[in-house]
């Protein structure tokens, strides 16, 4: 199997290796010691600020969504979501079951949002913004040098999720004055689904402290209590996390996260330039490095799915509900390289020869 996938994607050999060990008991001195390293280094990889936090949640990058908004908001607070796809939704999904009071900016699918977008909402009673970074269900990166200003000039609490763009496109929580960031391990961490990371600054941490969430599991108080003795409230996805480990030292040893940026940003480029000769046309005008999403010119998008998976051993990313059989996506994260892209373009235009075009 070849994955270009955005989640899960395929993982180093010596993320699997460790994946394969027994899973250790983790009330120990050695996993804290592993727990509070990986703190610092995911820190570190945000660009988060002096008294920032990290936790990490067993669960998906939707938990980590859920509990950035619910123990960072409550039902006095009234903010601003960015919905431009699926994950757009959740977050109004998540403000509406918890009754926290929003309105939405709902650009077209594909594009991105500008400053006319955003002036209606100027000045107004709004506390806090919320945005996925990259809105992986159409591959858009949104601007947040322009999310970053209006909130700045609004006094605006920011919550972005970063499950598909950490690692993939640069981020500077303290720079853009991002409040929480979440992220989550089966995207460019390229390890197993199960774990998302909180990463807070230490005015989010001040909320945290200050807000009652109405939920045991999802308590952020309570993970960070336990984090400063390099634990968690509850039984972690222990292997995931030593997995996290290896791949979080491995991208420090490597020239760190703007390197990383680097090497994905290199390896999207690598794929978007083979694609001259074939029937497909950008589907975003905002593309993230995380992820290309494409039209086909006369055939399903789906259709094409099922083909490569069926006949080639190809994984690329199918849509649902009105995108389904008009957009497509390749993932550009994981243990991929400019060998396997070649592959897919290579799978593309045999398709493309024998008619499927």
């Amino acid at each position: 199997m070849l994955n270009f996938t955005v989640g899960p994607v395929m993982s180093p050999e010596y993320v699997l290796d460790i994946g394969a060990d027994q899973v250790p008991y983790f009330r120990t001195a050695e996993f804290s010691q592993v727990m509070f390293e990986n703190e610092a280094l995911i820190k570190e990889f945000a660009k988060a600020g002096e008294g920032s936090r990290a936790i990490f949640l067993t669960g998906s990058g939707s938990a980590s969504m859920e509990a950035a908004v619910i123990n960072t908001l409550t039902e006095n607070d009234k903010a601003l979501i960015i919905n431009g796809g699926n994950f757009g939704e959740r977050f109004t999904q998540i403000c509406r079951i918890h009754h926290i009071p929003f309105a939405q900016i709902t650009p077209e699918k594909g594009h991105g949002i500008t400053e006319a977008d955003l002036a209606p909402f100027e000045g107004q009673d709004f506390t806090a913004f919320l945005v996925n970074i990259c809105e992986t269900s159409t591959g858009v990166l949104y601007d947040m040098e322009l999310i970053s200003r209006f909130c700045k000039r609004n006094g605006l609490f920011l919550i972005a999720d970063a499950v598909s763009a950490f690692l993939a496109d640069p981020i500077d929580m303290e720079g853009l004055g991002i409040d929480v960031m979440t992220t989550a391990s089966q995207k460019a961490l390229a390890c197993p689904p199960g774990i998302s990371a909180v990463v807070m600054s230490a005015r989010a941490v001040e909320r945290v402290m200050s807000i009652e969430c109405g939920c045991m599991y999802l308590d952020l108080k309570d993970a960070l209590k336990n984090a400063e003795r390099g634990q968690t409230p509850f039984t972690p996805a222990v292997g995931t996390l030593l997995q996290i480990n290896a791949r979080l030292r491995q991208i420090k040893e490597t020239g760190g996260v703007d390197a990383e940026n680097v090497r994905i940003a290199s390896l999207c480029a690598d794929f978007r330039s083979r694609l001259t000769d074939l029937p497909f046309r950008p589907f975003c005008n905002s593309p993230s490095n995380c992820v290309t999403a494409l039209t086909p010119s006369s055939v399903s998008a789906y259709e094409l799915f099922l083909k490569l998976k069926d006949e080639y051993g190809i994984w690329i990313c199918p849509n649902g509900g009105e995108l389904r059989d008009r957009v497509f996506r390749v993932g550009h994260i994981g243990a991929l390289s400019t060998k396997d892209n070649e592959k897919l373009v290579s799978a593309f235009k045999d398709l493309k020869d024998k008619g499927f075009f």
